[in-house]
């Protein structure tokens, strides 16, 4: 029998030692927090979604007596505000965000760690800013292209049919052949029921598909279903106008930061970005180390994805 990998639990829960506000462009405000060490080596934690906002768990992908551990919520979503705006929220916007935050925390450089929409975001930001990034850590690829949106909407009723059923059931029949539009349409409407209706079954359908083990959660509390709303209505502004043409794929920018030192931690039973995405990339990206989780599906928790991400944090110890 192969020798495994032992797993590797969270690190214990800590507090922030400094949290604020920073003032973004055109009325948006962003929040962000330390913990860990303050002279540590900086790593920032960039959150999927787009929408989903960071958490106290994000904390304890990192080890506290080595790193300075920097999360922040991204406009419209988590602690900051607007709760939800999709007004001034693209990807350039977001991007322009990190290098904002970069400069107010007085920080050179910095590991960036993100996952499935974070991995999108550490991508745009390292090929604008590679001279700001010690390394990468890359979790279920996702490149917001179009191919990927199909699979989400339509796709995964292959593997998640009863949560497909659910997603698309609020939906008239005649409305399910575009179900991007329909839902976009309700989250940006006025009829406010309507609207927390769809935000509760797209977050829903979302979770559901996450895990590798299927995870059927409630939205009942009123702050879960205003980060619901916030998730669902991010992610359908984002679907809809925010798309990149494969002519300017981030592929296509992997020369500005080959150098960097990188790794892509890929769940083979990914449903939400599946492996195809990933393997394109490293196709691309050879010199970056690929990591394909056997029993690993999209969610950073599933205990075999959980081990890879904290064993990637303790190796990128020794990339100064």
């Amino acid at each position: 029998m192969k020798n495994r990998t032992p797993s590797l639990d969270l690190f214990p829960e800590i507090q922030p030692y400094s949290t604020g506000f920073l003032d973004a462009s055109d009325g948006h405000t962003l929040y962000w927090e330390q913990s860990g060490n303050p002279a540590g080596v900086p790593i920032l934690l960039i959150h999927g979604g787009p929408g989903a906002g960071a958490t106290p768990m994000h904390r304890r992908f990192f080890n506290p007596e080595y790193y300075r551990i920097i999360i922040y919520d991204q406009r419209g979503t988590g602690r900051s505000h607007p709760l939800g705006s999709i007004e001034h929220n693209t990807r350039q916007h977001l991007v322009q965000d990190i290098e904002h935050l970069r400069e107010h925390l007085h920080i050179d450089r910095w590991h960036l760690f993100g996952g499935s929409w974070g991995s999108t975001l550490a991508l745009s930001y390292a090929q604008q800013n590679p001279d700001r990034c010690f390394s990468m850590i890359l979790r279920g690829i996702f490149l917001l292209e179009q191919s990927e949106i199909n699979w989400f909407l339509y796709g995964i009723k292959m593997i998640f049919p009863e949560a497909w059923e659910q997603f698309a059931g609020i939906l008239p029949a005649r409305e399910q052949d575009n179900i991007l539009e329909a839902y976009y349409k309700l989250l940006t409407g006025d009829d406010e029921k309507r609207q927390m209706e769809a935000a509760i079954a797209w977050s829903l359908y979302e979770g559901a598909c996450s895990s590798l083990l299927p995870n059927y959660e409630t939205i009942t509390t009123e702050e879960q279903k205003k980060d619901a709303l916030a998730l669902a209505r991010l992610e359908a502004h984002y679907f809809c106008n925010e798309l990149i043409a494969p002519e300017n794929s981030l592929i296509h920018g992997i020369d500005k930061i080959r150098h960097i030192p990188s790794v892509i931690i890929q769940g083979r039973y990914d449903a939400i970005c599946p492996i195809y995405t990933a393997h394109k990339l490293h196709a691309e990206w050879p010199e970056a180390r690929y990591i394909v989780v056997p029993d690993g599906g999209h969610s950073a928790l599933d205990p075999a994805i959980r081990s890879r991400l904290i064993e990637a944090t303790e190796t990128a110890k020794s990339l100064r």
